[in-house]
C-alpha cells in the first residue's frame, strides 16, 4: 500500500465489530489494522476475541460473526498489551473511529488495565472528510470515490482495506487536501476534535474539574459533592458512564466523607 504523502512515523488503519455500541456495556469481537511504517512496509492482522457476554441478534445480523464464532478466541485482555506495544508509536486512522472505534477502543484497554493515550497522536478520519466533502457511507464511498461496490461490508479487514484505498482515492480527487499528517489531522479537527468521555462530563480548571453536561453544568464536581451528593450517586449507578468519569467522582466523595447512602438521584 502506498500512500501520496510521506510519513514520519507509522500509521495504523483500524476498525473494530463489536457486540454494540455502548461504552461500557458493549464489547470487541473483531479488530482488524493495516499498519504502514514511513518506509512502506505494510502489515496486517485481524484477530477475533470472545467478548465474555452474548452478542445480540441485531448485531450478528450486521457483521454476520455469531457466540459460536468466538466462542474459542481469547478474552481482549489476553493480547490486550501487546496490542498497545504495536498501536503504541503510530498515528490512527479509520472511518468513524472519532466517535465510535476509537473510545470503543480505549474502553477496552481501560478495562484491561492499560492507559492508552491518544492526546499526541494525530487522528485521521475519513468519514470527516467524506460526509464535509460528499455526505454519505462507507459503501458510497467505496463506489464515488472507487468505483466499485464494498462487497466484504461489515467484514472488520475488509472495511479497512476499503478505507485505506478511499483515503488514497480522496487525496486524489480533492487536490486542496493537506498531503501529511498534521494537515489531515487539523483538517479532521475542524469537523469536530477529538473528545474524550471525560472531557465530554468535565472541564479541568485551576479550581478543580467543572461540569460541562447536566443539571449542573457549570458547577464545580466539589461543590456538586457537598450540596447535591444525590446527583453523583446518579452518576455512579448509570449503566454508561465512563470509567474516568466515575473515579473521579468516586474521588471527590471520598475526600469529602460522603461514599455512603443518599437519596435517590433523578
Amino acid at each position: 500500500m502506498e500512500l501520496p504523502f510521506e510519513l514520519d512515523r507509522p500509521v495504523v488503519f483500524f476498525d473494530l465489530e463489536t457486540t454494540g455500541l455502548s461504552l461500557s456495556r458493549d464489547r470487541i469481537i473483531e479488530l482488524a489494522v493495516i499498519r504502514v511504517s514511513p518506509r512502506g512496509d505494510v502489515f496486517e492482522r485481524v484477530r477475533r476475541y470472545n467478548p465474555g457476554i452474548p452478542i445480540p441478534p441485531e448485531a450478528a445480523a450486521v457483521h454476520g460473526i455469531t457466540d459460536e464464532m468466538i466462542a474459542d478466541e481469547p478474552p481482549f485482555r489476553a493480547t490486550s498489551r501487546s496490542l498497545a506495544q504495536l498501536l503504541e508509536p503510530c498515528d490512527l486512522a479509520g472511518f468513524n473511529i472519532r466517535r465510535f472505534d476509537l473510545p470503543i477502543l480505549i474502553a477496552e484497554f481501560e478495562r484491561a488495565g492499560i492507559d492508552f493515550d491518544v492526546r499526541d497522536r494525530r487522528l485521521i478520519d475519513m468519514k470527516q472528510i467524506f460526509h464535509r466533502e460528499e455526505p454519505r457511507d462507507l459503501s458510497a464511498a467505496a463506489r464515488f470515490y472507487l468505483g466499485r461496490d464494498h462487497e466484504d461490508a461489515h467484514s472488520a479487514l475488509g472495511d479497512i482495506r476499503t478505507t485505506a484505498a478511499v483515503l488514497t482515492a480522496q487525496l486524489d480527487r480533492y487536490r486542496h487536501l493537506p498531503r501529511d499528517m498534521d494537515g489531515l489531522h487539523a483538517y479532521c479537527d475542524e469537523m469536530g476534535p477529538y473528545v474524550s468521555e471525560f472531557d465530554r462530563w468535565f472541564e479541568t480548571t485551576r479550581g478543580g474539574l467543572v461540569f460541562r453536561r447536566g443539571k449542573h453544568k457549570g458547577s464545580l464536581l466539589g461543590d456538586v459533592a457537598s450540596n447535591a451528593p444525590d446527583y453523583l450517586d446518579w452518576m455512579l449507578r448509570a449503566d454508561d458512564m465512563p470509567r474516568a468519569v466515575v473515579e473521579a467522582v468516586r474521588e471527590v466523595l471520598a475526600a469529602q466523607d460522603l461514599e455512603g447512602p443518599h437519596s435517590p438521584g433523578p
